[in-house]
């Protein structure tokens, strides 16, 4: 078993409070006014929500869930890609109507955005052409491999569908005046290759198509002609930032993550779509896998230099983890919008969410209920 503390692992620290390694604005001192509490809120957490396209349905599921339970509250969300899209919606549904208002945003953004719900006719073609017309399809696959047709070509007119659905549910302006839980939306600048953290009081739905732009099928995002691409490459999601602000007293200590991305899976992939899967998954994990290990390692300095006092400055991390519900989805299935599909993930989630509440609960506030060590090595 290899140990921590090894240079290379201190060097790690810097993804949680990183030096030039993220671009991130700067915030203010002071801790949210009025976190996401409902009536029968016993204990607050920060949220951090994977990104993994149609698979975040699985997020909305356990934040469905999460919600409808109503003895955890909310007073920081970190998200890339759709755990950004649920991030906002979830805050913004709350502002407009209480939990129960959060509940319905949700299941309104998500039934927006599927290839059968209310988008346009050009968009739904748009999403029916990048999931399904190739789907299962092997001659139409492998001309879409050789060709390999850049978004530029394919996707002249730069078409996003799920900027309609964010448009349809969020009221950008709302969210971004409220005194409200933080929000940190993370993007990959496509010129420097580092992290970006978009930060409520500015937020657009440029900011979120940014967080969600796969570079293989939607042109670059362009902020302050900055382009961006999706923030899962980098920060998939980011938790430095919820590590400041507990550091500076802003946020409980909590840190729940919403791990959508499979782990691990017990077969050897195969094939190039299996191996390209595969790859994917891995990819879209290895910041987390990073910051948690970075998180273990601050555990072990703090423990060595402060033996008595090393537990008041622990955060403490929880996980709803995805990869059993998600086993028998591939990677590639993060393109499949269709409704019923959304479903069947939300039900999943909202399970998965069920089953953590009755097994973990009880710790928050008072440990880790996620084994770091196991969770990174």
């Amino acid at each position: 078993m290899a140990q921590t503390g090894t240079t290379s692992d201190l060097k790690a620290l810097s993804t949680i409070v990183p030096k030039g390694a993220a671009e991130a604005a700067p915030v203010s001192r002071a801790r949210s006014r009025n976190p996401l509490v409902g009536p029968r809120t016993e204990k607050t957490v920060a949220l951090a929500l994977q990104g993994g396209g149609a698979h975040g349905a699985f997020t909305w599921g356990v934040l469905d869930a999460l919600i409808e339970d109503g003895r955890l509250g909310f007073d920081a969300v970190t998200g890339a890609s759709a755990g950004a899209m649920n991030a906002v919606v979830l805050i913004d549904g709350w502002l407009a109507g209480g939990p129960e208002g959060a509940r319905e945003a949700l299941a309104t953004f998500w039934r927006h955005a599927s290839v059968d719900g209310d988008l346009w006719p050009v968009q739904r073609g748009m999403v029916s052409g990048v999931v399904g017309a190739f789907k299962d399809n092997p001659f139409a696959e492998f001309w879409m491999k050789v060709l390999a047709p850049s978004p530029y070509v394919s996707n002249p007119l730069n078409i996003n569908p799920l900027r309609r659905a964010l448009e349809q549910t969020v009221d950008f302006e709302r969210l971004r005046s409220a005194e409200t839980a933080d929000v940190f939306v993370s993007a990959t600048n496509v010129w420097t290759g580092k992290l970006t953290v978009f930060e409520r009081g500015g937020l657009t739905a440029d900011h979120l198509m940014a967080s969600a732009c796969l570079p293989t099928v939607f042109q670059a995002v362009e902020i302050d002609g900055v382009p961006y691409w999706d923030g899962g490459y980098l920060g998939n999601p980011a938790l430095y930032p919820l590590h400041q602000h507990i550091g500076e007293g802003r946020c409980a200590r909590d840190i729940l993550i919403v791990q959508i991305n499979p782990v691990e899976r017990r077969e050897t992939p195969r094939t190039p779509q299996e191996i390209q899967n595969r790859l994917n998954e891995i990819t879209f994990n290895a910041n987390l896998m990073r910051e948690l290990r970075a998180i273990d390692v601050m555990h072990d300095v703090l423990a060595g230099q402060e033996p008595d006092g090393a537990t008041d400055k622990r955060v403490f991390i929880h996980r709803i983890d995805g990869t059993e519900a998600l086993d028998d989805y591939d990677a590639s299935s993060r393109l499949d919008a269709r409704w019923r599909g959304l479903e069947r993930l939300r039900d999943r989630g909202r399970e998965a969410a069920q089953h953590w509440l009755a097994e973990r609960f009880d710790g928050v506030g008072r440990e880790s209920t996620l084994d770091l060590r196991s969770a990174y090595q």
